[in-house]
């Protein structure tokens, strides 16, 4: 079962089948013949949130039918969901509804739960998962990277290798970066042409000076739509038909909005915690369209074209 797609599908699967069971990471990890420390890692990488965080809401949220048709007492249904104390279910049920089971119960409350993840075939790309949109604000960002001029004719060859160079050669040299990001970013000239501006970068904070050859760029504060990526590789070995396969799926939902973007750059992101040999995370964040002071749509800028992340 060495197939992401596979390994996540069945975990999904073995929780909702088991889940008046002692669920246990290393139960669930038995069940698809992974390393518990692997399944964990992959569920995080995927979800964007803990592995026994997302049994323990699954648990809550099912046993809310038992708490809601019953007279059941809490301890019994405590038990009957693989809670061992009662108290420890009380705990967590309130940290999850922001009230106790017996309040839920006694003022008959419409709860919000939640639902099942679930993984479907538009989600396989390749030997790796794509996800998104979701829509997401990101804090303003200072940059310092490479800037490069990239004829669109050459983006599919030229982004990548510049990637690598500014990873490989580059980063080390910016000894004041902020975090572990690693940032793509892609600009757009304001008029027609044939190229764009990608500039391989990491976050720095604001007024930091660019070593000599290197260049500063900021990204102010914005609304955004996210899409990204899992695999079981290192983030040099991405495919370039997965590459291409994930940039139409982006490129779908940009057509399916009303306007786009007035904002003339869009960035891809790593953090490097998140990648490894046999793993890698690869996130996408494209600016989303604005009202203006009247509640008017912005109007469109130029067509979005995408460089690539390597």
């Amino acid at each position: 079962m060495n197939d992401t797609f596979t390994q996540l599908e069945f975990a999904l699967a073995n929780i909702e089948i088991n889940i008046k069971e002692k669920l246990t990471a290393e139960s669930l990890a038995r069940a698809v013949f992974v390393s518990s420390p692997h399944l964990q890692r992959l569920f995080r990488l995927a979800f964007e949130r803990p592995l026994m965080s997302y049994v323990r809401s699954r648990k809550l949220a099912a046993s809310l039918e038992m708490l809601l048709q019953g007279e059941e007492r809490i301890t019994d249904i405590a038990q009957e969901y693989g809670f061992e104390y009662e108290r420890s279910y009380i705990r967590a049920f309130k940290r999850e509804f922001g009230l106790t089971p017996t309040e839920i119960r006694a003022k008959g409350l419409i709860t919000t739960v939640s639902p099942p993840l679930q993984l479907t075939r538009a989600n396989k790309k390749g030997e790796g998962l794509f996800f998104g949109p979701e829509f997401v604000m990101i804090p303003a960002m200072h940059l310092i990277g490479r800037l490069h001029k990239v004829p669109f004719a050459l983006s599919s060859e030229m982004a990548p290798r510049v990637a690598r160079d500014f990873w490989i050669n580059d980063k080390e040299k910016i000894g004041c970066q902020r975090d572990d990001i690693w940032v793509g970013l892609t600009r757009i000239p304001p008029l027609l042409t044939d190229f764009t501006y990608y500039m391989p970068s990491v976050s720095v904070e604001k007024g930091t000076q660019a070593p000599e050859g290197l260049h500063t760029d900021s990204i102010p504060a914005t609304l955004c739509a996210k899409f990204h990526y899992i695999g079981a590789h290192h983030p040099f070995e991405l495919d370039d038909k997965v590459m291409q396969a994930m940039y139409d799926e982006i490129e779908r939902f940009r057509g399916g909005l009303r306007h786009e973007s007035p904002d003339d750059w869009y960035f891809e992101r790593i953090v490097e915690s998140d990648i490894g040999d046999d793993y890698c995370k690869l996130e996408w964040f494209m600016p989303m369209p604005t009202l203006d002071a009247t509640g008017l749509d912005l109007p469109p800028r130029d067509p979005f074209v995408h460089n690539g992340l390597f």
